[in-house]
């Protein structure tokens, strides 16, 4: 799935703060040593970014938490609203490297003065799953759950982390308990998204339109949900309706990088490769995100302009690198990425780094089953396609991959099959 669980920072403000009191300026956690209290510093938007009117109202909101955290170093309630503000940070503007190491450090801090603080616990889990650490985000939740299980919030982290360990079923029941106890965006995108790896797109469309229903008007996370409809329409091949959501966001944000990156993902379709390469370098000067030089990498590919694929390509491998110095686990993208660049050992040397991780996840799976495929090694390629399709997925670029294995393997019908089955969920889809 290229559809990734949004976890809304801002839903945190709902959560009750639990504040514990100490005098100590610097503390010692038995599992990291030595613990600072200091603050990192907000990092300094740039370009577009930092013409949006909420940046200054950041700036100052941060200043003035940094000043109740000095005057009461003990007070772990500005400490984490300073952690909600950088994680919302982290997501627009993309400088995950700085932000997620910055956030870790300040909950460690948090955690060092109440060790069983929900938030504190919680937050930490969210950052795990975001630097793909998942088997700790999940450890993570799991405790935050232990301390405190009415909380919808920490559900949701534990539906991301069975969702990429591949725990789909535990996910599921993870999600009911989470709308059980709060039915909002966050709930609704959750759902969304198990019922496309299930293989239902109507009903993840309604699900995501409840989500996006729910979003406060023009606010990053019913952007995000708006984004992740228009993926949906997307993949079913409804072309318009997925470039209207895009639009539909611009109109409100206008350097939403994601929204132009999904404008891109729509002329591509259209084979407009010119018009997608210019929505992509927009969304690459706003966010230093390295799918949209990927994408980018694959649209010149497209063209035949395989030197500048080339050049590209290197540059994400780059992006990737410096990620990974941060904390963030880039196995399966490298696998990936050395897998359309015909690099196969190194695609399988890092693939199956990440299959020992999680060996149920189906994006795991998938990726590994193009690169036996490849080097044709075809028992080995439907060994692993099994696994991705499990779940009843209809996902057209995987059911478009088993066919061709399928077919390799002599199973010319049941290739024929799977290939129909792409066709029916994106009549327009092509090879």
């Amino acid at each position: 799935m290229r559809l990734k669980i949004f976890i809304s920072v801002w839903a945190v403000f709902l959560l009750m703060i639990q504040i514990s009191c100490t005098e100590k300026k610097k503390t010692t956690s038995k599992e990291t040593g030595p613990v600072s209290l200091d603050i990192p510093v907000l990092y300094e938007r740039s370009g577009e970014l930092a013409s949006a009117a909420e940046w200054q109202k950041t700036k100052i909101k941060v200043e003035e938490l940094r000043k109740k955290i000095k005057e009461n170093p003990s007070d772990v309630k500005p400490r984490l609203q300073v952690v909600v503000i950088y994680l919302a940070e982290a997501r627009i503007t993309g400088e995950h490297p700085y932000y997620y190491p910055a956030v870790l450090k300040i909950l460690d801090g948090i955690l060092s003065i109440d060790p069983q603080n929900f938030e504190a616990t919680t937050f930490k889990a969210s950052v795990k799953m975001s630097q793909h650490q998942f088997s700790q985000a999940r450890d993570l939740a799991e405790k935050a759950r232990q301390i405190n299980p009415s909380n919808a919030y920490v559900y949701g982290v534990l539906v991301d982390a069975n969702v990429e360990l591949g725990d789909y079923e535990q996910a599921v029941v993870m999600s009911d308990k989470m709308q059980e106890l709060k039915p909002s965006l966050e709930a609704y995108s959750r759902a969304s998204y198990l019922r496309e790896i299930y293989g239902n797109y109507q009903s993840s469309i309604q699900a995501m339109k409840l989500a996006v229903q729910a979003g406060l008007p023009g606010s990053e996370p019913q952007c995000w949900s708006k984004n992740a409809l228009g993926h949906l329409y997307e993949t079913t091949g409804q072309l318009n309706e997925a470039e209207q959501q895009y639009d539909q966001i611009l109109a409100m944000r206008p350097s939403y990088a994601f929204a132009l990156r999904g404008k891109a993902q729509v002329f591509k379709a259209r084979k407009e490769y010119d018009k997608a390469l210019v929505e992509l370098d927009k969304a690459a000067r706003i966010m230093p995100e390295f799918s949209f030089q990927e994408e980018m990498a694959d649209i010149y590919a497209l063209k035949g302009e395989s030197q500048k694929a080339r050049d590209k390509y290197a540059e994400v491998v780059k992006m990737l690198s410096e990620d990974a110095k941060s904390g963030h686990a880039v196995d399966l993208e490298l696998c990936k990425l050395y897998t359309k660049t015909g690099q196969l050992d190194s695609a399988l040397v890092y693939g199956l780094k990440e299959y020992n991780k999680r060996p149920k996840n189906i994006d795991v799976n998938h990726a590994l089953a193009w690169v036996y495929f490849k080097e044709k090694n075809i028992d080995k390629a439907q060994q692993h396609i099994m696994v991705a399709l499990r779940t009843g997925s209809k996902d057209p670029e995987l059911l478009q991959m088993a066919s061709v294995i399928e077919v390799a393997a002599g199973n010319k019908d049941k290739g024929g099959k799977l290939l129909a089955q792409a066709r029916k969920t994106n009549p327009n889809f092509v090879l």
